[in-house]
């Protein structure tokens, strides 16, 4: 059976000038389907450029990245864009949703590029609303709901399609420990009810003794996983 994710001997080097940094150096990593998982380690450990390589929104220098058994390092630009539409859901640190679209809205834009038609997007956006807890938000744009709220709407349009797998970079960054704790709780029902893969980079304690399992990073390297 495939692994959702795996990673093989995977370094990442940025250039700046003349200096040369190791972000990640010979990373292997395996994740099974229905895991929720913490990458944790202190600014500059690599974390977020893992989940970017896993994400596929960066390439690694050397090594092997796969989704569901397919190389991604491979595919072209359009590609990428396609397995990231059908396959990942994304929840960032900043929510980065639509602020002139209702929540509603912003969680049905991922089908609509799917070519979802708009009766099942109704239905499917609607039934998530509802599992997050927002009924009754429906029309409401982001400037108009907490940062909970927005980051649960983040959580919902990452879920919604039911992808693969889901990377959040840092998700509870912005929001104070109730909210936070109360995403978590959250997330673990998602991980729980859909069999989704959480992949979670931060440095969030909470995060840290709730999550499933830890993999720990420290200059780019895999030090623990527990």
């Amino acid at each position: 059976m495939n692994h959702v994710v795996q990673c093989e001997k995977v370094t990442k080097i940025f250039e700046q000038g003349l200096i040369k940094v190791n972000a990640l150096t010979d990373v292997d990593l395996a994740i099974e389907k229905a895991e929720f998982i913490c990458l944790s380690g202190p600014s500059g450990s690599g974390k977020s450029t893992l989940l970017n390589m896993i994400g596929g929104l960066d390439t690694p220098t050397s090594g092997e990245v796969y989704i569901d058994g397919e190389e991604i390092d491979e595919l072209n630009k359009s590609e990428l864009a396609d397995l990231r539409l059908h396959k990942i859901g994304f929840v960032f640190q900043a929510y980065n949703l639509i602020p002139v679209l209702s929540a509603q809205e912003n969680i049905e834009m991922v089908m609509q590029m799917q070519g979802v038609s708009k009766k099942e997007r109704n239905e499917k956006s609607s039934a998530i609303l509802e599992e997050v807890g927002l009924q009754g938000m429906e029309k409401r744009i982001p400037p108009e709901l907490s940062g909970g709220q927005q980051q649960r709407v983040a959580v919902a349009r990452a879920i919604v399609s039911r992808p693969s797998l889901v990377l959040a970079d840092e998700p509870t960054a912005n929001l104070d420990s109730v909210t936070a704790n109360k995403l978590i709780d959250l997330m673990l029902q998602m991980n729980e009810i859909h069999k989704t893969t959480f992949i979670i980079s931060t440095h969030d304690p909470m995060i840290m003794q709730r999550s499933k399992k830890l993999v720990k990073l420290h200059d780019g390297r895999i030090i623990d996983i527990t």
